[in-house]
């Protein structure tokens, strides 16, 4: 930095005496209570799948397609997000992006046609919820910390998985004590719009707004103008990602990752423990306990990235999750067993302890670029779990059976670690793309 600007940006910084603790953990902390409201979303799709064939009649390809919609959705909308976040701030694209997904959460309860689930769950809700993807905690993490950076990634995504815990056996509770999936989408809006009034009042953009330096900062960093062409932002980022090997390596091992999680546990789980006589409570419970330990396991692997080697943490994660799929057929029956809690622990540490090595190696990559690529990243995330989210309801009508879908997700996890570790070091991050 110049004399010059090193000047200017002193004289900018405010004079008040440092608050005890920096208001960079506040804003964390309402970030991580924003996405575990959000996430009650999460846990339904699962549930719903048995009670709306059930009612409809619809076929679970049927339903996992609308699913699928919302997950491809949830990954396409999250760099146009991050960018927007840049034009409007951070408060604003979150609060719109709640209200969206209460308002396609409630419209659900009187849809009675395939297309209004589509609507409602897949375009709606996929809208609002890839705006709160984790493009959201990639901007919080960037813009208020400079040191504890893994950490604070790991905390922020273990968000999602603090509400799955929450609200998965709440909403399975309501499924069974009501017999009906009404209530259940109700809480899902509620608990959105429960949270708009933490994100508008405590939120704020960046650390110049309260007048401190980023967490971890030696000087002042002034406010940056808003960024115009939100949209043209986010092409130009990719159209200079995708001529990147590291930016195909990462996307395809994180929408492998997608495909093993969101779209095959998070959706299929709780169905084809069903059928194989475990009670819907049983399996939704194993899916929050799941929760639990992915809590533990993503904070845990933000400490191991702010000290190992991202790329070699990657394909460990990888290989183990492949492996503990090729088992799972075996261990699907009627009652919870030893050999099935300890699929269902191992599975939590590793669910998304993917994220913060993966974060780390798109700002190594792409410097302050690094929130809108990790957006292109997440975008392929979402895009193979939408597609497991459909293949694994295809599976199931075809062969009734979902056992191939596991076998292939453990061999494409076996896919991900190998490529996890051709991923080349760029030791100077650089930035893509200007506007």
């Amino acid at each position: 930095m110049t004399q010059t600007t090193e000047a200017t940006a002193a004289a900018q910084e405010p004079t008040r005496p440092p608050a005890r603790i920096h208001r960079a953990w506040l804003v964390a902390a309402v970030t991580f209570v924003t996405i575990v409201g959000a996430a009650a979303f999460r846990s339904l799709p699962g549930l719903l799948i048995d009670p709306l064939h059930q009612e409809f009649g619809w076929s679970r390809g049927t339903i996992g397609a609308a699913v699928s919609l919302n997950l491809a959705l949830y990954g396409l909308t999250a760099p146009f997000a991050a960018a927007l976040m840049d034009r409007f701030g951070i408060r604003r694209v979150v609060a719109v992006a709640l209200i969206l997904i209460a308002l396609g959460a409630g419209l659900t309860v009187w849809m009675t046609q395939a297309w209004q689930l589509w609507l409602c769950w897949g375009l709606l809700v996929g809208l609002g919820s890839g705006s709160m993807a984790l493009a959201f905690a990639a901007t919080v993490t960037n813009r208020w910390f400079t040191e504890r950076r893994g950490l604070v990634s790991g905390i922020l995504t273990a968000g999602s998985a603090s509400g799955q815990l929450i609200f998965l056996p709440l909403l399975s509770w309501m499924l069974e004590r009501n017999h009906d999936w009404r209530p259940s989408a109700v809480t899902v809006a509620l608990a959105a719009l429960a949270v708009v009034p933490f994100v508008w009042l405590l939120l704020r953009d960046h650390p110049a707004d309260v007048g401190q330096r980023p967490y971890g900062a030696q000087e002042f960093v002034p406010k940056p103008a808003p960024v115009t062409g939100a949209a043209r932002r986010a092409l130009t980022v990719l159209f200079s990602a995708v001529r990147t090997g590291p930016f195909w390596l990462l996307a395809g091992t994180f929408a492998i990752c997608g495909a093993s999680t969101n779209g095959l546990i998070q959706t299929h789980f709780v169905p084809a423990a069903h059928d194989h006589g475990m009670p819907v409570t049983a399996a939704a419970s194993l899916l929050a306990v799941i929760g639990v330990f992915d809590v533990v396991g993503t904070i845990a692997s933000g400490w191991f990235t702010d000290r190992f080697e991202p790329r070699r943490l990657l394909a460990v994660y990888y290989a183990l999750r492949g492996v503990s799929l090729l088992f799972l057929p075996m261990l699907l029956a009627p009652n919870v067993h030893p050999p099935m809690i300890f699929f269902i622990v191992f599975y939590g540490l590793d669910w998304v302890a993917t994220v913060p090595p993966t974060l780390a190696l798109c700002r190594e990559q792409y410097g302050e670029d690094s929130a809108i690529v990790f957006g292109w990243v997440l975008a392929s995330h979402q895009v193979g779990a939408a597609a497991v989210a459909w293949l694994g309801g295809f599976a199931r009508d075809v062969f009734g059976t979902y056992d191939m879908v596991w076998y292939a997700s453990g061999a494409l996890c076996a896919a991900a670690a190998l490529m996890a570790l051709v991923i080349r070091r760029r030791p100077q991050p650089v930035a893509l793309a200007t506007v």
